[in-house]
């Protein structure tokens, strides 16, 4: 994967962003406390995913990076976010608050201490709170990462946790190509294929601060990481 910018940061955490206006204020202020507790040197991407309401405005307003990209697509956006990025540490996070980032700090540690290239978060070991996702997405987060263990023989619990971090060096070893929400799944088998070192760090996902309905299609993204997974 090639990056448009040097390195000169600490960390970067991106976020891509359709239509949520309601919750993206608040992640980016989160994630920029997150980096000051740290002291560390970072910044917060959002990547506008084509949104129709004031999600970029407001990210902009709490002083986020913002950055269009009009092309549809979970994968698509992040990998924008990605090559938009300066910090030598990389994590991804959704923007609908659902993730506790109080473990972006340790996840820091283990990949800019060098023990590890990229770190997956487990939410099945960090708890899911009550009403964060609905049970056919959880019983299929489930099933689809017990496929995808024996598929590409790694002992990563939840293949489609949306807080993860890598290496900066790492994520330039990875072909990434995927658009969708199979994404996720892409960058577990790619870490996998290169051979790179995989922690894993509990995270907790709470429900979101404002109603919303989940942008993911039980059915139909379910069948596109399986369908990536038996390719």
């Amino acid at each position: 994967m090639k990056f448009r910018n040097r390195e000169e940061l600490d960390i970067s955490i991106v976020l891509p962003c359709l239509n949520e206006e309601a919750t993206v204020g608040a992640c980016v202020d989160e994630a920029f406390g997150i980096i000051r507790r740290a002291g560390l040197d970072g910044e917060v991407i959002v990547v506008d995913n084509g949104s129709t309401d004031a999600s970029a405005a407001i990210a902009d307003e709490h002083g986020a990076k913002v950055v269009t990209e009009p092309r549809r697509g979970y994968g698509r956006a992040i990998r924008t976010g990605f090559r938009e990025s300066r910090g030598r540490v990389v994590v991804m996070v959704d923007s609908d608050t659902t993730y506790d980032l109080g473990s972006v700090p340790g996840m820091y540690k283990l990949l800019a201490g060098g023990k590890y290239d990229m770190i997956m978060g487990d939410r099945f070991a960090g708890g899911i709170e009550r009403g964060a996702i609905p049970l056919s997405h959880k019983i299929g987060a489930k099933g689809l990462s017990f496929i995808a263990r024996l598929r590409f023989r790694t002992k990563v619990r939840d293949f489609h946790c949306g807080l993860r971090a890598f290496r900066r060096d790492a994520l330039e070893q990875m072909k990434l190509r995927t658009t969708g929400m199979e994404f996720a799944t892409e960058t577990v088998a790619e870490a996998v294929r290169r051979n790179l070192r995989i922690g894993q760090v509990a995270v907790r996902l709470r429900r979101s601060k404002a109603p919303r309905s989940s942008k993911l299609n039980t059915i139909r993204d379910g069948l596109r990481h399986l369908r990536y997974i038996m390719r």
